[in-house]
């Protein structure tokens, strides 16, 4: 009968290794963060500042081949990460992970924080985001955009910023844009930079650009998810206190599909759904208003009558849209009065009055931002 390796077992055998600084062993000094065991898959996360990462890397490949060998283990990765770890609970309330204390929620100054998610890529999500977020701002609040998807990010190009965000002290200034604080980690690496990270690196990216960006005092922070059911939402599932999920979806079977799973990601997170918007719902041309429902058009509606959750509307499938975003406009800035921004407007609306009844917005505090 083979051997299955624990946690436990791995984590004894990881004092084997000394800390080249303290002399220590790796568990005694603290340095083990996390350790997943999937049968015989073993990935181990090594806590390290950015600074002594070159000084790790001989640390990094001795544990990888010293897991390597222990019995049962298949395969074994070893990753440097330098989140911050959490300070100890209190007795009793020990985490999952070979009792490790569970981490402080993040983001604490935030009112509500809602995740704009999807099952798949394509369906316009991150265009979603950035325009609720930019209509959420647009009724007065104040809106934080959070760019969550660490592999391909879209916000910088979105929202026309190309420059790094300032650093003051030991955290930095998110950068302003169309009324509200963004932050990407593509403000920070050049555009075509290929983010080549496993799953500990991403997730300690995102409580980096949680925990350490001066976000100051929210109303509400839109947090633009990756595609998918992966790493970075069960980090924000469990790091930050999120009032709900928005799913985004076209009106096609297969994307369905897809926000169906996502959905379900959500609920067993415990995260309340918000609700389901129908992207991409029907073209009408520009020349001579003929309505064409090229991916079908009422399925979303149709799947959150479904899934007995809400149906918070749709938004057309318009040039316009495109061009603004790629443009670094928003559509809702660039062309207020369109149909897409009345559509994103209302979406806006909806979800602001579902994680915060008590103060039901009463339409634009300011002028609205027009972009000639």
């Amino acid at each position: 009968m083979s051997t299955v390796p624990t946690q436990e077992s791995l984590r004894d055998a990881l004092r084997d290794i000394a800390d080249p600084v303290s002399g220590r062993d790796i568990v005694t000094a603290g340095l083990v963060e996390a350790i997943e065991v999937r049968g015989g898959l073993v990935q181990v996360s090594l806590l390290t500042d950015r600074s002594r990462a070159p000084q790790m890397e001989p640390v990094r490949a001795a544990v990888e081949k010293h897991v390597s060998r222990q019995p049962g283990v298949q395969n074994a990765t070893v990753v440097l990460t330098s989140a911050t770890p959490a300070p100890a609970a209190p007795q009793g309330h020990g985490h999952a992970h070979g009792g490790a204390a569970a981490k402080p929620k993040l983001l604490e100054d935030v009112r509500a924080i809602v995740a704009v998610a999807s099952g798949k890529g394509g369906v316009g999500k991150s265009t979603a985001a950035v325009n609720l977020a930019v209509a959420l701002a647009q009724i007065g609040l104040r809106v934080g955009l959070l760019d969550a998807d660490i592999y391909g990010p879209s916000l910088p190009r979105m929202l026309g910023l190309a420059r790094k965000p300032e650093v003051r002290g030991d955290k930095m200034i998110p950068l302003p844009a169309w009324g509200l604080k963004a932050m990407s980690i593509g403000f920070l690496v050049e555009e075509e930079t290929p983010m080549i990270w496993r799953g500990p690196m991403v997730m300690g990216a995102l409580e980096q650009m949680m925990g350490q960006v001066e976000w100051g005092p929210l109303d509400i922070m839109i947090v633009d998810m990756p595609p998918g059911t992966g790493d970075a939402q069960l980090t924000m599932a469990q790091r930050v206190a999120l009032a709900g999920a928005v799913i985004v979806s076209t009106p096609q079977d297969i994307a369905l599909l897809d926000a169906r799973r996502g959905v379900k990601m959500f609920e067993r997170t415990r995260v309340p759904v918000l609700g389901l918007i129908e992207n991409m719902s029907y073209y009408c041309c520009p020349n001579c208003n003929h309505r064409a429902e090229i991916f079908g058009h009422g399925g979303a509606k149709a799947e959150a009558h479904r899934l007995g959750i809400d149906f918070l509307g749709e938004v057309p499938l318009l040039l316009d849209i495109r061009t603004a975003s790629d443009a670094g406009t928003p559509i809702v800035a660039a062309a207020p009065d369109s149909e897409a921004a009345r559509a994103f407007g209302a979406i806006a609306q909806s979800v602001w009055a579902k994680v915060n009844p008590a103060q039901p917005a009463k339409g634009p505090a300011f002028p609205r931002i027009v972009v000639s």
